[in-house]
């Protein structure tokens, strides 16, 4: 009988230490929750506008480029319209995820995207309304007049998120915005010289 008694505590002494060792304050279980903290926190100011603007300049270009499929003369003119819509549509709703973890607002529909750069390239409700009652090679002009304005504004965006902002995400997708871009400017102005714009 003598030897249960020290067996027994050696037993429970072992369960204490077991559920020590699973405790909610081990320290990788800590380090790893404020690391993930540190993750979703990491982002400032111009982050936040970054998205906030981008927002409803791709939705305008997606639906311009929308407007291509059955208006446009050019091959090449829908080609480019395609690429547009199929590379800024996910990039809406990556941005309006962002905005969601970092507890900011999402763009009120019909934003003033007015801010003392000419609305960053957006077109108003009178160019959209030009755009949408041409066709043939006239739309093919319009579009790309238009588009490679659109594009400038988003580069210049994508310029200043690059220089002022901290989010990995939102600085890899400025970087993507200014590369892409820039080239399709360069594609969209070789196009409306043929055109004799």
């Amino acid at each position: 009988m003598r030897t249960r008694l020290p067996l027994l505590a050696l037993a429970v002494l072992s369960l204490f230490a077991a559920a020590a060792c699973s405790s909610d304050d081990d320290p990788s279980t800590v380090e790893a929750g404020e690391e993930q903290e540190e993750q979703v926190a990491e982002f400032n100011d111009a982050d936040v506008a970054f998205a906030q603007q981008m927002i409803p300049h791709h939705q305008q270009a997606v639906e311009m480029a929308q407007l291509a499929a059955d208006r446009a003369e050019r091959q090449e003119v829908k080609d480019l319209a395609a690429r547009v819509e199929a590379a800024q549509a996910p990039e809406i709703a990556t941005l309006e995820g962002w905005l969601g973890e970092w507890g900011e607002d999402l763009p009120m529909e019909g934003m003033d995207m007015d801010h003392g750069q000419d609305g960053m390239g957006m077109m108003s409700d009178k160019d959209m309304s030009m755009l949408e009652s041409a066709s043939g090679a006239e739309f093919d002009r319009l579009f790309l007049e238009m588009m490679v304005r659109h594009h400038s504004g988003a580069i210049d965006m994508a310029e200043e998120e690059l220089r002022d902002g901290q989010h990995p995400g939102a600085l890899e997708m400025a970087q993507e915005i200014k590369d892409t871009q820039e080239a399709e400017v360069a594609e969209m102005e070789a196009l409306l010289a043929e055109l004799g714009s």
